[in-house]
């Protein structure tokens, strides 16, 4: 079991040490979500399927950190608008309802910053104010290849998101000037 889960560890590292044309997907994500809260911005996230549950969980981890967060659809999402920053996955480069997402953010006046495997393709990618390349295997990719993927099925890309999103967390932690006990302390507050 240890030998799979190494493996599979290595796998997602592996995302990290690819080149790309763009900045590295975690500076980028640290200097949109700084500068949107250095202006009092809220923070939108938006993802389907697996992608969107891994950008709910970012979002519960910026407002950890205490940033104004939002899943979009949720019940007490408030209006987008300039200033605030909306972060979209795309992971095989483009979804309708991220487009018609993405298009009313920036409509609005707001940011956006898309994440995406495929940033060469895609209609989402047009509507991004920056892109943010994760350069990993998406379902779109799985019958790419002469061998069977170890996380197929998009799981990849998926995996790459949260350990980013983590990172992310981290980094912003540092940027904020919150330590893990001032994070802690403030989730405890709220049990």
């Amino acid at each position: 079991m240890s030998t799979l889960a190494s493996q599979i560890c290595n796998q997602i590292s592996s995302v990290f040490t690819k080149p790309t044309s763009t900045p590295p997907p975690l500076d980028i994500l640290v200097d949109e979500i700084s500068a949107a809260a250095s202006h009092n911005g809220k923070i939108f996230v938006y993802g389907v399927g697996r992608e969107g549950l891994m950008l709910k969980g970012l979002c519960m981890r910026l407002a950890h950190l205490g940033l104004s967060a939002h899943c979009v659809f949720d019940m007490t999402t408030p209006p987008i608008s300039p200033h605030d920053l909306l972060i979209a996955s795309a992971g095989p480069g483009g979804f309708s309802t991220v487009d018609a997402i993405c298009g009313v953010a920036r409509s609005n006046g707001a940011r956006v910053l898309l994440l995406t495997a495929q940033p060469e393709s895609g209609s989402s990618v047009t509507y991004a104010s920056v892109v943010a390349h994760v350069p990993a295997q998406t379902m779109a990719d799985d019958d790419v290849g002469e061998s069977r993927p170890l996380l197929p099925m998009g799981s990849l890309y998926e995996g790459a998101l949260f350990v980013l999103f983590e990172m992310v967390v981290f980094k912003l932690g540092e940027v904020l000037g919150e330590g893990p006990e001032a994070v802690r302390a403030r989730h405890t507050n709220l049990e």
